[in-house]
């Protein structure tokens, strides 16, 4: 029976998990749970799955925590960002599933990664911020990357179709977002409600935005440079609105291999957990006898830059993709709060790019202050918001 550590148990990726555990009692078992603010949430799971040890984020939340277990701890129960890296590299846990947005879950993750650990992936900011140090200490130590996200997940199962060396383009597929159709013009007047309409997936605040200005393909794309060891050019997006082939692999002699299924997560996180096998899965089957058509064409840049801005900064390499990440979480949040404009998102994460310089890093230390410098000048810019200039003139 294999232990879990579940980094981000509270959200989409993390409540997913455990239902695949739920079905799965007789190979899995939890061992820690990791949360953030919801704490209420986290008790339902604590009663359910009985961790050995929960974390938090803050001794407020703990307090909180506490106060609505009616019965006496059973579990160790620890807060911050120490706390984490301890979970994540317990030696009772055999998986840590990774799932906390953001660079909060970075340093766990690479953590996970020099201890040898089998992580299943859902955290993107641990390859598009530091890819090159955490594929490192996975070549290093043993351990097992296998993503989580639908599209990484996909590419790796059609890469067992044959060998890498003969593998020659990796196509990573788009719904597009709710935007895919509208013009330059009238994405201006997009309000926070629209963008978070995503039309296919149901997901956290920041990732849907990232979704319908397709920043989220740019980060895509990054984090499969990283895991398959692609060159950016050799990665290809397409807008796949039906969202059913998820990852495509185009081999030296022609041959393309598709993975396709539902759109259901739990199919790719339970491929994470027991991975080389497969087993039945708590997911709809495709019906082939029912009338289908998938349509697939090209994004188009001019509309969603921050795609275009993704493969410049994995080309350019350094912490631009660092800069790129945080610039973008920056942005969104400005977005969200009414700040700046739809385009806005964009044109700040191009100026960000272009004022924090990009220089090689050595530690996750080094990651992070980048992390910091580029939160900083992206800021700044939200907070000039149309009386920037240069917002002002890439907006238009």
């Amino acid at each position: 029976m294999k232990a879990l550590s579940i980094l981000g148990c509270t959200g989409s990726i993390g409540t997913n998990t455990l239902d695949v555990v739920r079905q799965n009692l007789d190979r899995f078992r939890v061992h820690a749970l990791a949360a953030g603010r919801n704490y209420q949430l986290l008790a339902e799971q604590i009663r359910e799955f009985k961790p050995h040890v929960v974390v938090v984020e803050s001794e407020e939340i703990a307090k909180q925590l506490r106060s609505i277990l009616s019965s006496p701890s059973t579990f160790e129960l620890l807060t911050g960002p120490a706390a984490l890296v301890e979970i994540a590299t317990a030696p009772e846990a055999d998986v840590v599933m990774s799932s906390i947005v953001g660079v909060a879950g970075l340093e766990a993750t690479y953590e996970a990664a020099r201890a040898g650990k089998r992580i299943g992936l859902a955290n993107k900011e641990a390859l598009v911020s530091a890819g090159a140090l955490v594929m490192e200490a996975v070549r290093s130590s043993g351990a097992e990357l296998i993503p989580v996200d639908s599209e990484h997940n996909g590419a790796h199962q059609c890469l067992r179709a044959g060998k890498r060396s003969e593998a020659t383009k990796l196509i990573l597929t788009a719904s597009g977002g709710p935007f895919r159709t509208t013009s330059k013009e009238a994405l201006a007047f997009v309000t926070p409600a629209q963008a978070l309409q995503h039309p296919t997936w149901k997901m956290g605040n920041r990732i849907t935005i990232d979704s319908a200005t397709l920043m989220n393909k740019g980060f895509e794309v990054i984090e499969a440079c990283w895991l398959f060891d692609f060159a950016p050019c050799d990665v290809q997006v397409v807008v796949h609105p039906q969202s059913s082939v998820h990852a495509m692999v185009e081999y030296n002699d022609g041959s393309v291999i598709a993975q396709i299924s539902a759109t259901d997560m739990r199919m790719p996180i339970q491929y994470a957990l027991t991975w080389p096998e497969r087993a039945q899965a708590p997911v709809a089957k495709i019906d082939w006898s029912q009338t289908r058509q998938w349509e697939f064409f090209a994004p188009d840049l001019d509309r969603f830059t921050l795609l275009r801005l993704a493969y410049q900064s994995m080309e350019a390499g350094g912490t631009a993709c660092c800069t790129l990440n945080a610039a973008d979480e920056i942005a969104v949040e400005g977005f969200l709060a009414g700040r700046i404009s739809f385009p806005g998102i964009a044109a700040v994460v191009e100026e960000t790019l272009a004022r924090v310089a990009s220089p090689q890093a050595g530690t996750i230390g080094d990651i992070l202050e980048v992390d910091r410098k580029s939160r900083a000048a992206a800021r700044e810019l939200v907070a000039c918001g149309s009386r920037t200039s240069v917002l002002h003139s890439l907006q238009n």
